[in-house]
């Protein structure tokens, strides 16, 4: 059987070796028809501690790694904001 592949958004950071990571999905509603969307969080397994939230990430499914988890992190596919730095303005 296949392993599914998702894209999500990572959300939290604060476990080691770990990453809650948000998958949204549109769907239609059955009665009025309109597009709504629908997110689920997965925890999923990161080795290094390298990504942080606001991270496109793809996680890939995997044997259970703990209770919870049964995923892991493949790679970024986009990185998340940068760090704020104040801006040295000369007048």
């Amino acid at each position: 059987m296949p392993k599914r592949i998702l894209v999500g958004t990572v959300v939290s950071d604060k476990t080691d070796k770990t990453v809650t990571v948000r998958v949204e999905r549109k769907v239609k509603h059955a009665l009025y028809g309109k597009i709504i969307r629908r997110s689920k969080k997965y925890h999923a397994h990161d080795e290094g501690n390298e990504f942080r939230p606001g991270d496109r990430v793809r996680i890939e499914e995997t044997r259970p790694i703990s209770k919870t988890k049964t995923w892991r992190v493949i790679d970024r596919v986009l990185a998340g904001k940068g760090e704020a730095y104040e801006a040295e303005l000369e007048g």
